[in-house]
């Protein structure tokens, strides 16, 4: 049995865990009512959260909507007033404009809301596409021809060492033409702006060539020269002056002829139907050069438009573009090309080979800067590609004829009596084809291609250097063999044939001079090694026969022809007439001689020497034999109507030969 007082503890102990077990089950009871009571609430809350969300996007949405409707009114003012001087602020105009633009059609395409935004934004890429041909046009300025001259002579000038750069825009407007560019591009999907493009581009290059041209003319005709300023950017407040290079012209062979006039081996205005080179127009230079740095220009300028056309045009389009933007001066050159081609066959016509002679400068520049050309014109039409190569084509082939025709001409120049120089001097036909043989040594690449390119139908470029230089050395030789051929012809038209043998001389021995002072002999002699030694043997056969024109003075008196007599013995009358007619004979002749030959010429200085003391040496030495032996003899009671001239005197008669002056 338990005891009472235990029992009465082990009650309490299970009285309070009953408690305890009544609270926590209702704990638990209420826990789970308030449970019950919450969990609606709180989905009551999230339903009231996720409707407030709803409720924001929808009114996000319905104000992204609204504002749609908004786009046209908030941009007509902006968009009216057009994108000049704020282009950023515009364009973003644009943009909002497209998008409602976009909004519109996918939303509500039968929404009268969509005419009027779609309106605007036609009215803004008009203004856009006017902004675009406004800034080309008032900002593409023709390039100097001063900046010209300098981008050309940049390349060879060792001293301009600074690059001439081009600003064909400034840098502000440049950048604000590519950004209207790349949004007409890709939101206007318009490309008419890049025919707008090249018509302006095309016009300011264009011009830029012609007002060069018009500068060599103007320069020219002020001062004889065109100059061109030195760089700018060096220094502004002393600007040099720096002649332009003028390339290997007729010029040259010209002040060759005026040296050799100086030494006494200029020719005479004779009957050759060759127009004289020497008369040549100044003009004619002036235009061969303004051409040939009209070509540099060119290939300058349009290779710094492509440097500007790659920054706006898209790529794509940046070939064809620049294709259009250069027709204009390509052709204008190609044009003015194939005139000087016109003006040279016409020329050869009339044997005017002072105008064919433009076309081997011309030429020679043209194949150097052909290269240059290629390069610009690379992914071009094949018709824009094909220009230059037949502008030299043309120019090779009327080149060749011309040259042909030269030949043809000194072959076949007529022999006319009263044409003929009085005195015998160098024909007009020796002068002029020495000139335009001379010409050649400027151009000898030139001259062998073009004589190459007739050869055969392949190309001329097929054959080598070598090849073409004994082409020319032997097309030099045909010339002068047909001038030497006409030369003697045309001796046979002096009556007397002492004065037929100092023409020939005279013209043998300007021939010789002139190829020696020229260096033509060498290009003579790849193909003709004994030129020079028979030019000289021919030369020496002329003095000869001249000389013989003397005996007839010298046989009067010569030793084999006078009569033999005895000192002391007087003379029989037969004897002394024999020596009054001697004497009477010898002063005839030697008078006669010295009146005729006096008016000839010999123009060469050391050559009119060289053959009066060869005849003086002979003559006095016979006249000084023939009066010791007869100037004391009594043959005549009047010695002084015989005896007329002392030796000296005869030598001093002879001194004044050829010297129309004495």
């Amino acid at each position: 049995m338990i005891p009472p007082q235990e029992a009465s503890v082990r009650r309490r102990e299970i009285e309070d865990k009953l408690k305890q077990v009544s609270i926590l089950s209702s704990f638990e009871s209420r826990l789970m009512k308030l449970e019950n009571s919450i969990i609606p609430v709180h989905k009551q809350t999230e339903n009231l959260q996720r409707l407030q969300e709803n409720v924001e996007k929808t009114l996000s949405c319905l104000d992204h909507v609204i504002s749609y409707y908004h786009v046209a009114s908030d941009t007509e003012k902006i968009i009216r007033e057009g994108p000049t001087g704020r282009l950023e602020e515009y364009l973003g105009s644009m943009a909002k404009i497209q998008k409602a633009v976009e909004y519109f059609q996918d939303n509500s395409p039968d929404s009268p809301e969509l005419n009027k935004v779609k309106l605007l934004f036609e009215r803004g890429k008009e203004a856009l596409e006017s902004e675009f041909r406004s800034l080309m046009t008032r900002h593409s300025k023709v390039v100097s021809p001063v900046l010209i001259l300098d981008l050309i002579s940049g390349d060879d000038d060792l001293e301009a060492q600074e690059d001439v750069a081009l600003e064909h825009l400034p840098e502000s407007v440049l950048q604000d033409v590519i950004r209207i560019s790349r949004w007409l591009v890709e939101y206007g999907r318009n490309q008419d702006f890049m025919n707008v493009y090249y018509q302006i581009r095309s016009s300011q290059l264009d011009r830029s060539i012609k007002g060069l041209k018009e500068h060599f003319h103007k320069s020219s005709s002020s001062s004889g020269v065109p100059y061109s300023p030195a760089i700018p950017n060096k220094r502004k407040d002393t600007p040099t002056k720096k002649p332009v290079k003028r390339p290997g012209t007729i010029r040259k062979a010209q002040n060759l002829l005026k040296q050799y006039s100086q030494h006494g081996l200029d020719g005479k205005k004779g009957g050759s139907n060759l127009i004289p080179l020497e008369g040549r127009d100044d003009m004619l230079d002036v235009e061969t050069d303004a051409y040939i740095h009209c070509v540099s220009a060119f290939v300058k300028l349009a290779q710094s438009e492509y440097q500007l056309l790659a920054d706006i045009i898209p790529e794509h389009h940046q070939k064809k573009t620049f294709d259009s933007l250069i027709q204009d001066a390509l052709d204008g050159l190609m044009l003015e090309g194939e005139n000087i081609v016109s003006a040279a066959r016409k020329a050869i016509v009339r044997h005017d080979f002072s105008t064919v002679l433009t076309v081997f400068p011309i030429l020679r520049h043209l194949k150097q800067t052909k290269p240059e050309f290629d390069q610009v014109l690379q992914g071009t039409a094949a018709s824009t590609k094909n220009k230059l190569p037949g502008l030299i084509t043309s120019m090779e082939t009327i080149g060749a004829k011309a040259l042909e025709d030269f030949a043809d001409n000194i072959k076949n120049d007529p022999d006319k009596e009263y044409n003929m120089p009085k005195d015998g001097t160098v024909h007009e036909l020796t002068s002029n084809a020495i000139l335009f043989l001379q010409q050649l040594l400027d151009f000898q690449e030139t001259a062998g291609a073009m004589l190459a390119s007739q050869e055969t139908s392949s190309s001329a470029t097929s054959y080598s250097s070598e090849f073409s230089k004994r082409l020319l050395s032997t097309y030099i030789c045909k010339v002068l063999g047909n001038l030497q051929l006409n030369l003697l012809s045309k001796s046979k038209v002096y009556e007397d044939p002492a004065l037929s043998a100092i023409f020939l001389h005279n013209n043998y021995n300007y021939i010789l001079k002139s190829l020696e002072k020229s260096e033509l002999i060498q290009l003579v002699a790849v193909t003709q090694k004994t030129a020079e030694r028979s030019y000289r043997e021919h030369i020496e056969q002329q003095i000869q026969t001249y000389q013989r024109s003397w005996l007839k003075v010298t046989d009067y008196i010569a030793e084999k022809n006078l009569p033999v007599f005895q000192p002391g013995v007087k003379l029989r009358d037969k004897e002394r007439q024999i020596i009054k007619e001697r004497f009477k004979g010898f002063n005839d002749g030697l008078e006669e001689l010295c009146k005729i030959q006096k008016a000839w010429a010999i123009p060469d200085t050391e050559q009119r020497d060289r053959i009066r003391q060869a005849q003086k040496t002979i003559v006095k030495e016979t006249y000084g034999a023939f009066l010791q032996k007869f100037g004391s003899v009594p043959f005549t009671k009047n010695p002084e109507k015989y005896i007329k001239y002392g030796v000296e005197q005869v030598g001093d008669m002879i001194d004044r030969l050829f010297d129309t002056s004495a």
